[in-house]
């Protein structure tokens, strides 16, 4: 009976704000046909503004999309090709060999499945946490709401620095653990602020006393309701969080000396700042070994992009809904 009623509050909430979204375009049909013969005029300042406009945009794009095409190029070209640098925006002799000795490397291999592990479980673990941080804080009958909102945002602003989360985490005997690349930054106050604004403008306070009403829990409110109608937001965080975690650095970096625990960006920072192809043999074993290095470069930075590049499409539709969130409305 309880989760039937509740159920329903969620449903009129929908339906309210579909009517709410509805109603202005009632009204506002005749004035609409009525000026839409009239045509605005644009001025010269419009004119330039809309030219500078599309000049700045078309630069922008190439200037991001002439790297990955010079790379895609690259990773698909021969190693001699790469290595003499012939390739620039086209392959030049075809070539899947820098993708077969990528996928051939264990070291790429297992720094992937490392990625692959603490970004979904370190997504899981962050949304979870900004939810669990972010409900209570938007509520208005919380105790001590204000100082604590007041002590999550002074950790935004102020942070004790790399020494001292060093300290933090051996203390707690997390380095070289797995743990370490999960647990020290898995809250980012950015998000817990998103999630406040989502839960305290989007959803009334009348559907929390009417719930409260029928007798739900705080925790059956947020698993029935609230959850339900915070897809967007959800949708929008575990991007930020996932993107954060995927392109996580610097941490494995402080805390992790077990190559079987390093991430994949890891790796890839051992191909491309150290060097890191072996070495031996006479001249030409180690000129094959050199081409061989600066086309596994390029394989290695695609394969390490692709797998963002495949999610985005799947949450695009949440994104562009959840990205208004916090906005002002009118």
């Amino acid at each position: 009976m309880v989760s039937s009623v509740i159920s329903k509050q969620a449903e009129l909430v929908e339906e309210a704000a579909v009517g709410a979204a509805a109603a202005p375009s009632l009204g506002g049909g005749r004035g609409r046909r009525a000026s839409r013969g009239v045509k605005i005029k644009e001025t010269r300042a419009d004119r330039a503004f809309v030219v500078v406009a599309y000049v700045l945009l078309t630069v922008f794009l190439l200037v991001v999309l002439l790297p990955l095409l010079n790379i895609v190029a690259s990773s698909l070209s021969s190693p001699h090709a790469v290595s003499s640098g012939q390739v620039l925006f086209w392959p030049i002799d075809i070539t899947f060999r820098g993708y077969t000795e990528a996928l051939g490397n264990p070291a790429i291999v297992r720094g992937f499945a490392n990625s692959v592990f603490y970004t979904v479980v370190g997504t899981l673990i962050s949304v979870a946490g900004t939810v669990a941080i972010a409900y209570p804080l938007s509520r208005q009958n919380l105790f001590g709401r204000k100082v604590l909102t007041g002590a999550v945002v002074f950790t935004m602003l102020f942070s004790g620095g790399v020494i001292p989360m060093y300290l933090v985490v051996q203390s707690l005997g997390l380095l070289d653990t797995r743990w370490s690349m999960l647990l020290p930054n898995a809250i980012g106050v950015w998000q817990v602020i998103i999630a406040m604004v989502f839960f305290r403008s989007s959803i009334p306070d009348e559907v929390y006393e009417a719930a409260q009403l029928d007798g739900a829990s705080e925790l059956r409110i947020l698993w029935t309701i609230v959850l339900p109608l915070a897809k967007p937001l959800i949708a929008v965080i575990a991007l930020m969080y996932a993107i954060m975690q995927w392109n996580s650095y610097f941490d494995a970096l402080l805390y992790l000396r077990n190559a079987d625990l390093q991430p994949l960006q890891l790796v890839l920072r051992g191909l491309l700042v150290l060097n890191d192809s072996g070495g031996g043999g006479d001249v030409a074993e180690q000129l094959r070994r050199r081409e061989l290095a600066d086309l596994l470069r390029y394989s290695t930075v695609v394969i390490a992009t692709v797998p963002m590049l495949v999610v985005y499409p799947f949450v695009a539709k949440y994104f562009n809904k959840g990205i208004m969130v916090g906005a002002v409305k009118g």
